[in-house]
């Protein structure tokens, strides 16, 4: 070993962790007052609620989304439903997925039938 430096003690060293954990303890209380400050004045600035920090569905007011990295998605391509039923007047149309349109409503109000309406293979 070298001769200028003194061999430490693994007490000494341990000793010297718990005193820079006590000073880090210390330097920490200190800069999260700061943060809280900061955060409070915030919340002051922008009316903000409880509800507005701690929403459980989708993302707080004001915050971005995430940059996706690396190469774009494609959106997915929606299939083509087959359209089942047909309005001959007015050639409105629907799949028979979803809420009824109100055309589809008014022609059987008016009497005629799921088959009057279906679409002719």
């Amino acid at each position: 070993m070298d001769g200028n430096k003194m061999a430490r003690t693994l007490a000494q060293i341990q000793q010297q962790i718990e005193t820079l954990q006590q000073e880090a303890e210390k330097i920490k209380a200190k800069e999260v007052a700061g943060v809280i400050d900061r955060i409070k004045a915030a919340i002051d600035f922008y009316s903000l609620t409880p509800n507005d920090l701690f929403v459980t569905q989708g993302r707080p007011p004001g915050r971005p989304k995430k940059a996706s990295v690396g190469k774009a998605r494609k959106p997915a391509k929606k299939s083509a439903t087959a359209i089942k039923f047909k309005d001959e007047v007015t050639g409105k149309t629907w799949t028979g997925h979803g809420r009824r349109p109100d055309w589809f409503i008014q022609a059987i109000e008016s009497g005629k039938s799921h088959e009057d309406l279906a679409v002719k293979l």
